[in-house]
């Protein structure tokens, strides 16, 4: 097997959307039902993808909202974000919005880019449009139900190959998912 890659993947949105949970959820395949907002955690895992080994740093930041400023850190050494909101909650749709926006000021506009007992108040199709409207991959997830959890980071790491690929032809670029 080749070497292994170290990703650094940040994860950010509105706060209370599942940030954590999604990112639990994957590194340690639990569900933590109880909030506890968040500050700034870091995860690490190793996961095998199209036969290559990758050590995936994640970021799991605080709950953003359209008045956060992001710290510098967001930016440096970043391989891709992944936006997560809450098929619940209008607010943190609007939310990653204004997110992406900052996103693109920050790191350069010419780079790529568990609803059981919930009333869905955004549509699948609501998010893929978005999605495609900022040409960044989609995939719903629910972290309760175990939905596609490590499907969210298997696929941030092909989309920074993706990119990766294009770097080492002289562009730059992150993974915005």
């Amino acid at each position: 097997m080749p070497q292994s890659k170290s990703r650094k993947i940040a994860i950010l949105g509105y706060r209370s959307v599942g940030k954590s949970s999604l990112t639990i959820q994957f590194v340690e395949g639990q569900f933590v039902d109880s909030y506890d907002p968040t500050i700034e955690n870091t995860f690490t895992k190793l996961i095998t993808v199209n036969g290559q080994e990758y050590h995936l740093q994640l970021v799991d930041t605080a709950g953003q909202d359209e008045y956060s400023i992001f710290p510098q850190t967001y930016s440096i050494d970043i391989n891709g974000y992944i936006l997560v909101y809450s098929v619940t909650s209008i607010k943190s749709f609007e939310v990653i919005k204004v997110i992406h926006g900052k996103l693109l000021d920050m790191v350069g506009k010419n780079k790529e880019s568990g609803l059981s007992s919930l009333f869905r108040v955004i549509s699948y199709e609501e998010g893929k449009a978005l999605a495609e409207s900022w040409n960044a991959a989609f995939l719903e997830s629910s972290a309760k139900e175990n939905q596609t959890a490590v499907d969210v980071f298997r696929r941030i790491i092909l989309e920074a190959e993706k990119i990766d690929g294009a770097a080492s032809q002289g562009k730059s670029s992150c993974s915005v998912m």
